[in-house]
């Protein structure tokens, strides 16, 4: 077995236990487990591992980097897979990103939702999030809270692009509790001009309960089901 990869058994007992910590949030928070989709992260991960993850009855992959997500669709294209593009977009990879993604959780300009919409092929419609900055630094990915509708309203005029709701990362600084209780309130103005857009990803393996509390509807957790990441080369 390569160095970093998991045994199927132990990755079963890692998803297994996620789950039971998900649905036990959700209840604790006066909410339905199937209101909620657990995004696995597979970030560094060969496709090998989304294959077991498939097997253990995964449907939803994330994916933060254009080059990882086109490989691992292609090499996977037969199994029944919905590919989450959660990473930091680039214009000049829109096209790329649009190709092997089912939703992209990280629009945050007019300019990157402009390359996606470009990107569309006949009558295709992708799922968006417009991605928000919780933070005070300018240069983390997101837009900021108070361009958000406007953001959310560009979305709305690209017809190949569906608007599906929000997404936001915790600040490090900030208690979770506080920052998902602001990006509920921004997925509230979202929803102000776009009704259906009720979805909202938040929450990852040290705050998805907080994200549940809030209202989040995707989870986007990682290595607490994966296991360690491997080593580059």
């Amino acid at each position: 077995m390569p160095v970093g990869a998991s045994a199927p058994s132990d990755l079963a007992a890692r998803l297994s236990a996620i789950d039971e910590r998900i649905a036990d949030a959700a209840r604790a928070a006066g909410r339905s487990p199937a209101e909620i989709t657990r995004v696995v992260v597979t970030k560094f991960h060969p496709a090998s591992l989304v294959r077991d993850l498939h097997a253990l009855g995964v449907h939803a992959v994330g994916e933060n980097r254009q080059q990882e997500l086109t490989a691992k669709e292609t090499e996977l294209a037969g199994l029944d897979l919905e590919w989450h593009f959660i990473g930091q977009g680039q214009t000049n990879k829109a096209s790329a990103i649009r190709r092997s993604a089912d939703v992209v959780h990280s629009v945050d300009r007019d300019r990157f939702a402009d390359a996606l919409h470009r990107a569309a092929v006949d009558d295709d419609v992708l799922d968006v999030l417009v991605q928000v900055n919780l933070t005070e630094d300018e240069g983390r990915g997101g837009v900021a809270p108070s361009s958000t509708v406007a953001l959310a309203e560009h979305v709305l005029t690209l017809p190949s692009l569906r608007l599906r709701g929000v997404m936001a990362v915790a600040p490090l600084d900030e208690e979770p509790t506080a920052a998902f209780d602001r990006l509920r309130r921004i997925a509230d103005d979202v929803r102000s001009v776009a009704p259906e857009a009720t979805w909202i990803s938040a929450g990852m393996t040290g705050d998805f309960a907080e994200a549940i509390a809030a209202g989040a509807t995707h989870l986007r957790i990682g290595s607490a089901i994966t296991g360690p990441r491997p080593a580059r080369g």
